[in-house]
C-alpha cells in the first residue's frame, strides 16, 4: 500500500525522527501530549499511517454527516452524543469490550491551551478496560514523535502520574509555555 511511504515521505520532510513503531499489545489506550498546537493532530495522524495503527477516537457527532461520516468512520472516529446519559468514558469501555483489537486515542489536556491539569478521562477508561496506557508523544524540541513505554496502572493514582510525568519531563511541545502540568487538574 502507498500510504505508508507517503507517510514515511511527510515524516521525513517535516525533519522528525521516528521513535517506537507498533505497541505488542492488543489493547490499549494511546494518549498524545504534550498537546500544544493543531499541528499536533496532523503529525499524529501521519504517525498512525506510518505505523499502520487503527486508532479509534471521539469527534462529536454532529460532525457526522454524509459524506463527512464516511471519511471521519474509516480513520477510526467514533459518535459521541454528549446529551445521552452514559458518559463518555463508558461509551469508551464499552467499545474496549466489544472487540478483541482496539486502540483508544486521546490528548489528556483536552485542548492546545495551558491549563491546571490533564483530565482524568484516559485513567478512568483505561482502569475501567482493564488496558494499559501507551504514552504517545510528539517532542519539537528534538524533532521526535511515536509511542513510548507501555504502562500498566497500579489504582494508585498518584504513583501512576509520577511514572507518566517522569517520562514526558524531558519531551517539549510546539508551544513548551501551553504544556499543562501532568495532575488530574479538571
Amino acid at each position: 500500500m502507498i500510504l505508508p511511504h507517503v507517510a514515511r515521505f511527510l515524516l521525513w520532510l517535516g525533519g522528525w525522527t521516528i521513535v517506537g513503531g507498533a505497541p505488542s499489545i492488543r489493547k490499549a489506550v494511546l494518549i498524545a501530549a504534550p498537546h500544544t498546537s493543531n499541528w499536533d493532530g496532523f503529525w499524529a495522524i501521519v504517525f498512525t499511517v506510518y505505523a499502520g495503527l487503527k486508532i479509534h477516537w471521539f469527534v462529536k457527532d454532529s460532525m457526522f454527516w454524509f459524506p463527512m461520516s464516511l471519511l471521519l468512520r474509516v480513520n477510526g472516529a467514533i459518535p459521541l452524543d454528549r446529551n445521552r446519559s452514559r458518559s463518555a468514558v463508558t461509551q469508551a469501555i464499552e467499545a474496549f469490550d466489544e472487540s478483541e483489537d482496539f486502540y483508544f486515542g486521546l490528548a489528556p489536556e483536552g485542548t492546545r491551551s495551558k491549563t491546571p491539569g490533564w483530565k482524568s478521562g484516559f485513567y478512568r477508561i483505561a482502569e475501567g478496560a482493564n488496558v494499559p496506557v501507551v504514552l504517545g508523544f510528539l517532542d519539537y524540541g528534538n524533532k521526535r514523535l511515536g509511542l513510548g513505554p507501555i504502562v500498566s496502572l497500579t489504582g494508585d493514582r498518584d504513583k501512576d502520574l509520577a511514572v507518566i510525568a517522569s517520562f514526558y519531563s524531558s519531551i517539549s511541545g510546539r508551544w513548551p509555555e501551553k504544556t499543562c502540568p501532568i495532575t488530574f487538574g479538571r
